[in-house]
């Protein structure tokens, strides 16, 4: 008995089955847009159905000659129903739909799973007729859109048109990274505006910055600046973004050390813990200060971000990353201090993973990689705090810099205690 199903259930028969399926759930919901009367679409549940079974059974008699064939007479069949049709509508989806469950029901003959996830994407896209409109034409700006344009372009086409090696002074400056890091900036920008549309200008700041502080909290507190800089009655909540993105990196640098080398985590973990703490409850200050926080900004949507802020950045990182090669032209490997502090600069989390590889290693002592990486967490909070200063001006780094200072002071107190 088990022999006759599988016999009877050759591919042949999936495939009838699975092209027969696409065409019912696609006319299904088609069906149920059709309308009543003589100005209803001539397209319903039997056409679909009976359109991708065509697709399907044409490529099993004479293959993608025929598939072609079929499909131009579905478009000519079409096109007479469009122009004959008395519907002021004058969309294309049914008749666009139609084509492609043709297609599909070709697919289905060759790869069903394929052609089955595809008919369903497509009568998700069906369904989602009035949420879709409602949001490109009454939740998204024209600014939205810009930004999106904007964003697009510099990630699919200014990106990969950049060289991807060192150049400029010391040979420090990779164009393709610097690029990077301006769509990175845009990105967590993006993150923050999203978070504001969907959590309100109150909430929505602190849990973007959080996110994205496992990305980069330098860029975050970047991005959190020009944000306050641009809509200063959300100073507080920027504030918390930009320290909760602190907690990020403390976590991350958690993760890599556990990853490395257990044995320099478990003297660090104090320090880490305290810093941390340090972190979490600044941030959870200024993410109450930013609930009571009221204005416009809440209800006028502008744009995802700044390119000026983020090409600024850049600059600045860049600055950054050209003192770190020359503080290495003129000191030298002259320590793993030295080299994690200036490394620090760019990273926290390279010269961490560099120290706790030679601790797994056996070339120094784990005790011995607590120096080195406080110096590279204590370095890159400068950065952080150069970054603050000019992304959001003085009224955001006076806010933010304090909490800063506090972080990295725990993370030094929890390394005494331990020594």
């Amino acid at each position: 008995m088990m022999d006759f199903l599988k016999a009877s259930l050759s591919s042949e028969v999936v495939a009838i089955l699975v092209a027969l399926g696409i065409g019912l759930l696609i006319g299904l919901e088609r069906e149920r847009r059709k309308g009543e009367g003589p100005g209803r679409s001539p397209a319903g549940l039997r056409t679909f159905a009976a359109a991708s079974l065509a697709g399907a059974i044409s490529v099993m008699i004479g293959g993608k000659g025929l598939l072609a064939l079929v499909t131009a007479g579905i478009v000519a069949l079409t096109a007479i129903a469009y122009l004959r049709s008395k519907s002021d509508d004058p969309g294309l989806t049914s008749e666009t739909a139609l084509i492609s469950t043709v297609l599909l029901g070709g697919l289905a003959t060759q790869r069903p799973v394929l052609a089955a996830g595809v008919a369903v994407i497509l009568a998700i896209l069906l369904a989602s007729r009035a949420a879709m409109h409602h949001f490109a034409r009454s939740v998204l700006s024209d600014n939205e859109v810009k930004d999106a344009l904007i964003f697009a372009a510099a990630t699919l086409v200014v990106l990969p048109l950049l060289p991807n090696q060192p150049v400029g002074p010391f040979g420090a400056l990779n164009l393709r990274s610097i690029w990077i890091i301006v769509i990175l900036v845009m990105a967590v920008g993006a993150a923050g505006h999203v978070s504001i549309r969907l959590l309100g200008a109150r909430g929505g700041l602190a849990v973007a910055g959080f996110a994205s502080g496992f990305i980069s909290s330098t860029a975050t507190i970047g991005a959190m600046g020009a944000r306050a800089r641009r809509a200063p009655e959300l100073l507080g909540a920027a504030t918390a973004g930009a320290t909760l993105s602190t907690v990020a990196t403390i976590v991350q640098l958690f993760v890599v050390l556990a990853a490395t080398s257990l044995p320099t985590l478990q003297n660090l973990l104090v320090p880490l813990l305290c810093a941390g703490a340090a972190a979490t409850i600044y941030g959870a200050i200024f993410t109450v200060e930013g609930m009571r926080e009221t204005g416009a900004a809440d209800l006028q949507p502008g744009r995802a971000f700044s390119l000026p802020s983020a090409l600024l950045l850049a600059l600045t990182l860049s600055g950054v990353i050209v003192l770190s090669a020359g503080l290495r032209e003129v000191f030298g490997e002259i320590g793993l201090v030295v080299s994690a502090a200036v490394a620090g600069l760019v990273d926290t989390h390279s010269p961490a993973v560099a120290a706790a590889t030679l601790a797994s290693s056996g070339k120094i002592n784990p005790a011995d990689a607590v120096a080195p990486v406080l110096a590279a967490l204590s370095t890159n909070t400068l950065s952080k705090i150069v970054v603050g200063w000019i992304s959001g001006g003085r009224a955001f780094a006076l806010r933010l810099i304090p909490g800063l200072i506090l972080v990295i002071a725990a993370a030094w107190a929890g390394a005494i205690l331990t020594w």
